[in-house]
């Protein structure tokens, strides 16, 4: 007879609250992780004591406060053990993997909480006064599992040293640009031994020339958005040819050269360029739906950034029958040979990292704690993807949906949890 759901969840919880250092947070961690999945509108410390502790809530509270804003312990060694738990289960041998880099935005009031500024939200779709973070998951055809994830912090931010104090960042923060977030999370995952797989990510990042020539003096491979203004050379449009000296040879020794009629163009300018045959409608694989399929193009192009000379690699181009522009651009250094079912499928795995998401935000309350401070908002979402990191194990188990939610008790009788402060404190 196999093991029952909570005795599951303590031996998972064992090797997860060991890195904490301190036999007096191991409880309140527990809690705390069974909390995110307890059914509850409110994910905030208050209302998970009062449903994991009813009888004792004042003191449950106090603890499991104190281990997200106060105790100091390590997020990068909790992420670590729980891949070291989940990984094994998640990707085979034979399996494609993926590593899939993001960024995710929380509206959130006020101007004290750590990281709040005016900026891009991709939960609203527009500016907005939130907080940013950076993640990097790992992927294959069954699920994910994030590996990183830290606070982007804007200049506004870095730039205010009293700002920072009050809000416990660490002294050795400094500004720091999302895809430098997103490198030095890539490059943990390589030092921590993670199955390799095929770097993933949206324009924001794909778009910066020296952030896909790292990824490659790594070797990785990778498969990320470019912007439609993205300069290559292609075809005709290619650089004035370098003039040699008599027995010389090898590549270009410096800055390739343009004129009128020798300069690149976009590769929306390629898109439109691209006859007919050019163009493929390809199934890539089954989805929830039916099969997912739309029209694909690849080339072979440079990248022509600052004219430097670079390496073939692949544009590849989504253009749906019908629509009035490219939908996607991507620039890949995938196999020259690779069919096209699978470089398909491998550049549009990027959006599974939107089911993280939504699971981490709706069902776990990624985004629902109150305080302010940077530590606490890193615990939580320690926390949080411990708890995904469970409900991994249970899925890849053969558990059925909702296996894995433990009944929630009552709550004590007259409790009124505080309204969730525009700006709470720690």
């Amino acid at each position: 007879m196999g093991l029952s759901l909570e005795r599951r969840f303590e031996r998972y919880c064992d090797g997860i609250v060991s890195t904490l250092l301190h036999a007096d947070r191991e409880q309140p961690a527990r809690w705390y992780i069974k909390g995110l999945m307890l059914p509850g509108e409110r994910k905030s410390v208050e209302p998970m004591a009062a449903r994991v502790q009813p009888e004792q809530v004042r003191s449950a509270h106090q603890s499991m406060h104190h281990l997200v804003a106060d105790a100091p312990w390590s997020n990068e060694a909790m992420l670590s053990a729980v891949a070291e738990r989940v990984l094994p289960k998640l990707i085979e041998p034979e399996d494609a993997v993926h590593w899939i880099v993001d960024d995710t935005g929380f509206p959130k009031k006020g101007r004290h909480s750590v990281g709040v500024a005016r900026q891009y939200c991709g939960q609203t779709g527009k500016q907005d006064n939130c907080r940013v973070a950076v993640s990097l998951s790992i992927a294959s055809e069954r699920g994910s599992l994030p590996l990183g994830y830290q606070l982007y912090l804007p200049r506004e931010w870095t730039d205010n040293e009293a700002r920072l104090r009050a809000a416990g960042v660490p002294e050795e923060v400094v500004f720091k640009t999302k895809p430098a977030l997103a490198m030095q999370q890539i490059e943990a995952a390589l030092a921590a031994g993670f199955p390799r797989g095929v770097v993933l990510a949206d324009a924001a990042y794909g778009d910066e020339t020296a952030w896909r020539e790292r990824l490659a003096s790594h070797g990785l491979t990778y498969a990320v958005g470019v912007r439609p203004g993205t300069t290559v050379w292609w075809g005709e449009h290619q650089p004035l040819a370098e003039r040699k000296l008599p027995g010389e040879r090898g590549r270009p020794r410096g800055r390739l050269q343009r004129d009128e009629r020798h300069h690149p163009i976009t590769v929306a300018e390629v898109a439109c360029a691209l006859p007919g045959q050019a163009w493929r409608r390809v199934t890539w694989r089954e989805g929830t739906s039916g099969p997912l399929r739309s029209r694909f193009a690849r080339v072979r192009v440079r990248a022509a950034h600052r004219d430097q000379p670079r390496d073939e690699e692949w544009l590849i181009i989504e253009w749906a029958e019908g629509a009035k522009e490219p939908a996607h651009y991507w620039f890949s250094n995938l196999p020259r040979r690779m069919a096209w079912p699978e470089m398909a499928d491998t550049v549009m795995s990027r959006w599974r990292i939107e089911r993280d998401y939504e699971e981490l935000k709706q069902e776990l309350g990624l985004g629902h704690y109150e305080g302010r401070n940077w530590r606490g908002f890193h615990h939580h979402a320690s926390l949080c993807i411990a708890a995904y990191g469970f409900l991994t194990l249970e899925r890849l188990a053969g558990s059925k949906k909702n296996a894995a939610r433990f009944k929630a008790p009552a709550l004590p009788e007259g409790f009124q949890p505080r309204a969730a402060g525009a700006d709470a404190a720690p």
